[in-house]
């Protein structure tokens, strides 16, 4: 990560902390009073593009969470698609189970 990138994404917290928006203007801004002046335009327009209108505090809690837990079907409509997808699962263990036999081969581990 170049310093440009570094310097850009710690402007981006601490507006973020201070609950303001992340806009190239502030992020410039602060910049000028931390005497960085080696940072280019596109990386302040970029970090603001990226982070507009997204809460950072909520994606720096949930940064390791994955997408969480898949929604259980619900009955009603839906009922005849999880039977399908049941026998599916069923058909492939099948499949597994004869794939991964030695009797197939005609020998075993110790012959």
């Amino acid at each position: 990560m170049s310093n440009s990138e570094l310097a850009t994404s710690y402007a981006a917290l601490i507006l973020a902390d201070d609950g303001v928006e992340v806009t190239p203007d502030k992020l410039q801004t602060l910049f000028k009073a931390a005497n960085i002046v080696d940072v280019e335009s596109i990386w302040t327009t970029l970090f603001a593009k990226a982070l507009e209108g997204k809460n950072v505090k909520d994606m720096l809690l949930n940064v390791g969470s994955g997408g969480g837990p898949a929604a259980a079907p619900t009955g009603g409509a839906g009922g005849g698609a999880t039977e399908t997808a049941t026998e599916e699962v069923k058909e492939e263990k099948k499949e597994e189970e004869k794939e991964e036999s030695d009797e197939d081969m005609g020998f075993g581990l110790f012959d």
